[in-house]
C-alpha cells in the first residue's frame, strides 16, 4: 500500500498527488490542521450574523456582490451558488484528475485562511479514501474566478446531489454517498463559494502531467540515442566540455545520459574512423533542445509545488478579518501549462525529423528505403513516420496558448481571466502526441538496430531494444504496426525504456 497523505496545507508534494491519484493513498487532515481550521471558521460565524457585508457570506457573488442576503437564506445562498455555478458540459473527466482535484481542494482549506468547517474538508478525504469519484465535465472554466463550474460539480457530491463514479457504476451523489456509507453535508455560511473558488482542476491535471512530461523528457534521450547509433552517427558533440560552456541544467543532464547511454557501442567503434564531422541538427543539437524542454518541466515544477499549498480561494479570513482579493487567478497556472505544451511540442518535432532520418533512403545511405525489407513490395516504417507528421502537426495547434485569449465573464466584473483550463486541456493531448512520437522513434530505431546485426549498440542500449521487443517482435514484413505503437506508448508511461 503506498504511504498514507496527511494534508497540513503546507507540504504537499506533486509526488503525493500521484500516490493519491492513482495508487489510491490515503488521506487525513493533520490535527495542527483541524485546529486552523477551527480558529479560522469563528470571525465567518460572527460576522454572518452582523450587519456589515461581507462578500460571498451575506452578499451575492460576483456581480451580484453588491446585494445583501437575508440572514435565515445564507445557508441557502451557499446552496445555491454551487448549484448555479455546476454548469459544465463535455466529457468527464478521469477518475485521476478528479482524485488530484479533490486532493488539492482539501489541502488548500487546511491552510485553515478559508473559514470553513474542518467536516467539509474531512468529507473530501473521505470521498477519496472510499472510492467516490464525482463525475465532472472537463468544459466550462474560464480559470478565474478559478475553476468554478469544474469545483463546483466536485462539491456537488458531497451534498448529496450531482453525479460520482462508485465500484465501477456512475450513481446519482445521494446514491455514492450512500453505498460508501457517508451522509450528505449541509453548507453552512462561506463553504459553498469555498469549495469553488481555486485553480485546482487546471493545476491536477498540470501535476499529472508535468509527471508524464518528466518521463517523456527522459525516454526522448533513449530514443535519441537508439537513432543516433542505427544512423552511425556520432556522440562527440555530447562531450561534456562543450556544454559545461553553456551550462543550462537541462542541457547538462541531456548530454550526460545521452553520453552514459552510448558508452561501449560496437556500432559506434565499427565507424570511430569516418570522415563525418557532424550530424544533423536533430542528432547533434539534441541536448539543447532536450535540456530546453527539461528546464521548462523544472520552471514548472516549481510553479505547481507552490500552487499546491497555496490559499486560492475568497474571500479569506486572517485572525478576525475577512478581506477580499484574487488569488483564485489561475495566470501563473496557466502560463506554465501553455509553456509545457510548446515544450512538448519542440520534443515530439525534434523526434519526427530523427524518424525521418531513419526511413527517408534521401537522408541515409546505409538503411533501406522506409527500414522495409524488400522495399517496394513492402512500404516499412512509410506510414509509421506520416502518423508521426500527423502529431507534430497537431500539437502545432494545441501548442498555441490559452492565455493569451481573456473573455470578459461575470457582466464584466471578470474581465481578465486566465483561461487556464483550456491550457490544461490542450496539455492533456500535447502530452498524449508526444508518447506516441516517441513510440515510433523507438520502434523505428529498433528497426534500424536490428538491420546492422551482427553489430550491437551499447549493452544499456541494448536492454531498451530487448523491451522494444518485449511489445513488438523482429520484423518480417509489413504487418500493422497500430497496435504494437499503442504498447509502446504503455510501455514508456510506465517507464519501461529508463
Amino acid at each position: 500500500m503506498p504511504d498514507a497523505i496527511q494534508l497540513d496545507g503546507e507540504s504537499l508534494t506533486i509526488e503525493a498527488v500521484f500516490e493519491a491519484a492513482e495508487r489510491n493513498a490515503p488521506v487525513s487532515l493533520a490535527p495542527s490542521a483541524v485546529e486552523r481550521m477551527q480558529t479560522s471558521r469563528e470571525p465567518v460565524d460572527r460576522l454572518a450574523a452582523g450587519d456589515a457585508p461581507v462578500y460571498g457570506v451575506n452578499t451575492g457573488v460576483g456581480l451580484l456582490a453588491d446585494i445583501r442576503i437575508e440572514r435565515d437564506e445564507l445557508d441557502q445562498l451557499q446552496l445555491n451558488v454551487v448549484r448555479s455555478h455546476a454548469s459544465g458540459v463535455g466529457s468527464p473527466l478521469a477518475r485521476d484528475v478528479v482524485r488530484a482535484m479533490m486532493l488539492i481542494r482539501a489541502n488548500v482549506l487546511a491552510k485553515g485562511f478559508s473559514g470553513i468547517r474542518p467536516a467539509v474538508a474531512e468529507r473530501l478525504c473521505d470521498l477519496l479514501n472510499r472510492g467516490v469519484a464525482p463525475m465532472i465535465p472537463e468544459q466550462g472554466s474560464v480559470g478565474a474566478s478559478g475553476d468554478l463550474a469544474p469545483l463546483a460539480h466536485m462539491a456537488l457530491v458531497l451534498i448529496g446531489e450531482g453525479e460520482a463514479e462508485y465500484e465501477g457504476a456512475v450513481l446519482s451523489g445521494a446514491e455514492a454517498l450512500a453505498r460508501a456509507g457517508l451522509s450528505p453535508l449541509t453548507f453552512h455560511p462561506k463553504e459553498g463559494l469555498s469549495l469553488i473558488n481555486g485553480t485546482q482542476a487546471m493545476l491536477a491535471i498540470g501535476c499529472l502531467e508535468l509527471r508524464a512530461g518528466d518521463i517523456l523528457a527522459e525516454t526522448a534521450d533513449v530514443t535519441c540515442a537508439l537513432t543516433l547509433d542505427a544512423l552511425r552517427g556520432t556522440p562527440r558533440a555530447f562531450d561534456e566540455r562543450i556544454h559545461q560552456g553553456r551550462p543550462h541544467p537541462g542541457q547538462l543532464a541531456s548530454a550526460g545520459r545521452l553520453r552514459r547511454l552510448m558508452e561501449g557501442s560496437e556500432i559506434r567503434e565499427s565507424h570511430i574512423t569516418c570522415r563525418r564531422v557532424q550530424d544533423a541538427y536533430s542528432l547533434r543539437c539534441a541536448p539543447q533542445v532536450h535540456g530546453a524542454v527539461i528546464d521548462a518541466l523544472t520552471e514548472a515544477r516549481r510553479v505547481f509545488a507552490i500552487e499546491l499549498n497555496s490559499a486560492t480561494d475568497n474571500p479569506l479570513v486572517f485572525g478576525g478579518e475577512i478581506l477580499s482579493g484574487g488569488n483564485f487567478h489561475g495566470e501563473p497556472v496557466a502560463l506554465q501549462l501553455d509553456f509545457l505544451a510548446v515544450a512538448l511540442s519542440a520534443l515530439a518535432g525534434i523526434s519526427e525529423r530523427r524518424i525521418d532520418r531513419l526511413v527517408n533512403p534521401a537522408l541515409n545511405e546505409d538503411l533501406p528505403p522506409f527500414l522495409a525489407g524488400h522495399a517496394g513490395l513492402e512500404s516499412g516504417f512509410m506510414m509509421a513516420q506520416v502518423t508521426a507528421a500527423a502529431l507534430v502537426g497537431e500539437n502545432r495547434v494545441f501548442a498555441h496558448p490559452a492565455s493569451t485569449g481573456s473573455i470578459t465573464t461575470s457582466g464584466n466584473k471578470e474581465d481578465f481571466v486566465s483561461m487556464g483550463m483550456a491550457s490544461a486541456l490542450k496539455l492533456q493531448r500535447v502530452v498524449r502526441n508526444t508518447r506516441a512520437v516517441l513510440a515510433i522513434e523507438a520502434l523505428a530505431a529498433a528497426r534500424a538496430l536490428d538491420l546492422l546485426t551482427p553489430l550491437r549498440t551499447s549493452p544499456w542500449l541494448e536492454q531498451v531494444r530487448e523491451r522494444i521487443r518485449s511489445v513488438s517482435p523482429p520484423w518480417t514484413g509489413d504487418r500493422v504496426l497500430s497496435r504494437e505503437i499503442a504498447a509502446l506508448e504503455k510501455l514508456i508511461a510506465e517507464k519501461g525504456l529508463l
